[in-house]
C-alpha cells in the first residue's frame, strides 16, 4: 500500500521556513512583553520592517530544529540550547555592528559577559527556550504544518519566501542607507532618494527602537 505524501515531513527546508516564520513572531510577542514588564511601556521589538518579525528568534527556531529536535533528555536540549542559542546571538550582534554600525543589546553590566554581546544568564535563558521549544512548541506546530494540503502548502510557501526576501531586501537596504545618513553621506541615486523619503531616521527609529548608534 502506498504511503500517503504529506507536506514538509521530518526536518526539511519548508518545515524551517514556517518553523522560522513562528520562531519570528513568537520572538517578537516574548520580547514585547518582557519590555513591558522591564519599562512599564510597549517598545518596538521587531527586526524587519513589515510584518512582527524578529529574525533572531527566527533563525534561533530553526537551528533548534536541526540541532535538537532529536533528542529526548531534557539536558542535552538545555546545554545544546545554550550554546546554539548563545553563539548565535553573539554571531548576530556581531555582524550587526559591523554592517550596521548599531547594537540591539548590550550584557556588559551583566556577570560572566562575553563582549557584552551574550553572557552566562541569557544563555540560560535559550536554554529554557530550547526545552520550552522542543518540548511544547515545536510538536503541535510541525504536526500542524504537515497537515497542510501539499498544492496549498507549496504555493504558500512560494509566497513567504518572496515576502521574506523583499522584506529583508528592503529592512538591509533602508538600514544601511541610514548608516550613511548618519555619516552625512547625501544620496547619489534614485533608490537613496526613495530610501530617504519613505524610510526616513524618525519611522526607522520607531522601529527599531533599541537599536543604538556606536
Amino acid at each position: 500500500m502506498k504511503q500517503k505524501e504529506v507536506f514538509a515531513k521530518g526536518v526539511c527546508f519548508k518545515k524551517a521556513l514556517w518553523i522560522f516564520l513562528v520562531g519570528s513572531i513568537f520572538g517578537v510577542i516574548m520580547e514585547t512583553i518582557i519590555s513591558y514588564f522591564q519599562y512599564g511601556a510597549f517598545e518596538s521589538r521587531r527586526g524587519l520592517i513589515y510584518g512582527p518579525l524578529n529574525p533572531v528568534y527566527g533563525f534561533g527556531a530553526v537551528i533548534f530544529m536541526i540541532f535538537l529536535v532529536k533528542y529526548k533528555n531534557p539536558l542535552k536540549v538545555f546545554f545544546g540550547g545554550m550554546l546554539l542559542g548563545g553563539g548565535f546571538e553573539y554571531f548576530c550582534s556581531l555582524i550587526q555592528e559591523v554592517i550596521f554600525g548599531t547594537t540591539s543589546w548590550d550584557y556588559s553590566a551583566y556577570a560572566f559577559n562575553i563582549d557584552g554581546r551574550t553572557s552566562l544568564s541569557i544563555m540560560i535563558c535559550w536554554g529554557l527556550i530550547a526545552l520550552l521549544f522542543v518540548f511544547v512548541i515545536y510538536p503541535p506546530i510541525s504536526k500542524l504544518i504537515e497537515k497542510l494540503p501539499i498544492r496549498i502548502g507549496n504555493i504558500l510557501s512560494i509566497l513567504l519566501i518572496i515576502f521574506l526576501l523583499l522584506d529583508c531586501a528592503i529592512s538591509i537596504t533602508a538600514c544601511l542607507r541610514q548608516t550613511e545618513r548618519s555619516k552625512g553621506i547625501e544620496p547619489n541615486n534614485k533608490i537613496e532618494t526613495f530610501l530617504d523619503k519613505h524610510f526616513p531616521d524618525e519611522r526607522l527609529n520607531a522601529i527599531f527602537e533599541n537599536a543604538k548608534r556606536k
